[in-house]
């Protein structure tokens, strides 16, 4: 069968989402787009082949002519739309976050345990990417022991001046937070958040450091730095009782000139994370022509996110370890993988 795609929101990320299901998703098809520029949503329309220009979110979430919605819309309307998909009964992958807060997540959770099945996905790509599937796996091999820490670095090339230190951990580490529980299978149970001193004049916001504890026992320390100014460089290291794992960011090519050796950094995120974005939707797209749940972050991880998240604001504000505390996980979710 083919997958009948509606797509909600084309910026940055939905435009990708876009030619990324028109050009690498076998079994879909882009039917309709939203945007609130309407010129915006017809170029990629154009560009894409989708069939419609929809009216509004709630005209594309009705039509019957789509079979999944992908939500890539100003994060404040994300738990409303997520919940009138699930409302509609239609499979949903909602990029993060599922909602500003743990409130509202557990609002669009309780609409999908009432409905019984779970029809959501958050975009937490990263769960797809080579590397950190190859990590989780020497792990799990049992040829190095059992994980003892997860040293973890995002770092950006700038932000604009208006972004914050508490925009740091619930936009920019929601994504380690969401990677640190599926790589070491463990819930986080607390959060210390530090930051150094700006140096210099005019800095927009200085690095902000995060140490986390895990159910299990694992320590998880993330550097965030979204002024690093020398490109966008994710590294992680899961150290283990008997040996440790370390991504290696896909590489194409070296320079060599001028007594000098170069490797280039990407300015953002997309070409980092292109393969995980391609197939996390390809995941996605097979496990509804199935009919099976989709494979990646449940709504519950949502949740869990934006929980973590909120305790590590809470930490910068207030200079301590803050315990994260979740509700009880809905049997609807135990039986998925974190």
């Amino acid at each position: 069968m083919t997958v009948r795609v509606g797509l909600i929101g084309v910026g940055v990320m939905g435009a990708d989402h876009a030619r990324t299901i028109v050009s690498h998703v076998p079994g879909a098809s882009l039917h309709a787009i939203y945007d609130a520029d309407a010129k915006r949503a017809k170029a990629i329309a154009t560009e894409c082949g989708a069939e419609t220009v929809a009216a509004s979110p709630q005209a594309l979430i009705g039509d019957k002519n789509i079979d999944a919605v992908l939500i890539a819309s100003p994060d404040s309307t994300h738990g409303a739309l997520t919940m009138a998909c699930i409302a509609a009964g239609k499979p949903v992958l909602c990029e993060k976050p599922l909602a500003p807060t743990s409130k509202d997540c557990l609002e669009v959770i309780a609409a999908e345990v009432k409905a019984g099945t779970p029809l959501v996905q958050i975009g937490y790509m990263r769960r797809f990417d080579p590397a950190y599937v190859e990590m989780k796996a020497a792990w799990k091999s049992g040829r190095l022991g059992q994980p003892l820490m997860f040293h973890c670095v995002h770092r950006n090339v700038s932000v604009p001046d208006w972004f914050t230190a508490d925009m740091a951990i619930a936009n920019s580490a929601v994504h380690e937070f969401d990677i640190a529980r599926w790589v070491l299978d463990a819930d986080l149970t607390s959060v210390h958040v530090f930051q150094p001193a700006a140096k210099t004049p005019g800095v927009i916001v200085t690095p902000v450091f995060l140490v986390l504890m895990s159910a299990t026992g694992q320590l998880v320390n993330i550097e965030i730095f979204n002024n690093a100014t020398y490109g966008y460089d994710v590294r992680g290291e899961l150290v283990c009782e008997q040996g440790t794992v370390s991504l290696r960011s896909p590489v194409h090519s070296e320079t060599s000139v001028a007594l000098a050796q170069t490797v280039p950094y990407p300015a953002d995120w997309r070409p980092r994370f292109a393969d995980a974005y391609r197939l996390q939707n390809q995941a996605w797209i097979k496990a509804i022509a199935a009919g099976k749940p989709a494979s990646g972050a449940s709504a519950w991880d949502g949740y869990a996110a934006t929980a973590v998240a909120e305790a590590g604001v809470r930490s910068l504000a207030e200079g301590r370890s803050v315990p994260i505390n979740m509700v009880e996980r809905p049997a609807l979710y135990r039986a998925v993988s974190r």
